[in-house]
């Protein structure tokens, strides 16, 4: 059966809610960005949105940027223009967000799932290998919560079979493996703006980015109706252009990014400290080998519900990322078909809980969150 649903935006979080889950950016100079758009009339494919591609691009170290009006899109494009299609194969997880799943089915391809690890809850790269077979086309790794998949094997094995490898950094903007930005890792790669992201344009965004030039020319061409020119279109394409408006909220946003990724890190550590020695709790751990970016502090309780509507009362609130894996989602119920043994994936799903993290929280606000948390575990017994 799949994990049970957990409500955390009931009329008892509205009612006393003091401590946000997240708090999306706001600033006098994202105002003026968009006076600054308003001024200029041109509300698609302008100024804004080259240089944000290029700020982008320089900023994850890729030579092009190709930006869309969704991470979903990005992902769309992403398995289109490194020919992943009808009948093809595809390795990722199912412990994500139901749109990395869904961009694999919409080129008709098949999604093959690991299971993740019980630490990172990013990909098992050893489950990978087993997976490959004549029709397998790409491997699609999620750098999930802004903490990054062990790469180099992934990167041997989609060398070793001709594979594609596509990362989903989605949740990962800043996130470096072994010193290099996720986003360099693979063929190509796909970040979110959606507004809880460390990085967001104020709604829905995404881009692409990859040094391969082909990959990049396909992508231009696909998120604009298929069109080299203006009314001239050599494929059919789609709508996924991203506003002038949402490309100047993003200039402004990645000038702070660095300086807020740090203080996610800061926040993670505080709740690190005060949520040590506690055997009820499992709390994020960092690979040696990585640089987290804590897009979420997801920590794991066996009363996760309960340990919820806890800190609901008190005026916390909380999230779950993700109450129920892919793989157990209604639409995607025939993957079981597979034989899947995702028992970490399973698990996770029932116990994992996001506590509030964002930059500006206070000393005060991560000192009284985590004093909840601990006083619910006293309590409890």
């Amino acid at each position: 059966m799949p994990p049970r649903l957990l409500r955390t935006g009931g009329d008892l979080q509205l009612a006393s809610l003091k401590i946000p889950l997240a708090k999306p950016y706001a600033s006098e100079e994202s105002v003026e960005a968009i006076r600054r758009v308003l001024k200029s009339g041109q509300y698609i494919h302008g100024n804004e949105t080259k240089e944000f591609e290029n700020d982008f691009a320089s900023f994850i170290g890729t030579k092009h940027a190709v930006a869309t009006n969704s991470g979903t899109a990005a992902l769309h494009l992403a398995l289109l223009s490194t020919g992943v299609g009808d009948g093809d194969e595809v390795i990722t997880v199912a412990h994500t967000f139901i749109a990395t799943l869904d961009s694999i089915w919409y080129v008709r391809a098949r999604p093959r799932l690991t299971d993740i690890d019980g630490r990172h809850y990013v990909m098992n790269v050893a489950e990978a290998e087993a997976l490959v077979n004549s029709k397998t086309r790409a491997i699609l790794p999620v750098h999930l919560y802004g903490h990054p998949v062990d790469m180099d094997p992934l990167r041997n094995l989609a060398q070793r079979h001709g594979l594609k490898l596509i990362e989903d950094a989605a949740q990962a903007h800043g996130s470096r493996y072994k010193g290099r930005m996720a986003g360099t890792l693979g063929d190509v790669a796909c970040f979110s703006f959606y507004p809880s992201k460390n990085l967001t344009v104020c709604g829905d965004g995404g881009i692409l980015v990859t040094n391969n030039d082909e990959i990049a020319q396909k992508a231009r061409i696909l998120r604009d109706h298929g069109r080299t020119q203006k009314y001239y279109s050599e494929t059919v394409g789609y709508n996924y252009r991203l506003s002038e408006i949402a490309s100047a909220i993003g200039r402004v946003g990645l000038q702070h990014l660095s300086r807020w990724n740090d203080e996610r890190r800061s926040i993670a550590s505080r709740y690190e400290k005060l949520l040590a020695n506690n055997d009820e709790l499992v709390t994020p751990a960092e690979a040696e080998w990585a640089h987290h970016v804590y897009h979420v502090y997801a920590i794991r309780s066996k009363r996760r519900d309960k340990l919820a509507e806890y800190l609901a009362a008190n005026g916390i609130q909380t999230g779950v990322h993700y109450p129920v894996p892919c793989h157990l989602q209604p639409v995607f119920k025939h993957l079981e078909n597979d034989n899947l043994h995702l028992k970490f994936t399973e698990k996770t799903a029932e116990e994992i809980l996001s506590l509030p993290i964002f930059p500006g929280m206070t000393t005060e606000e991560v000192e009284y969150v985590a004093a909840k948390v601990k006083e619910f575990h006293e309590q409890q017994g």
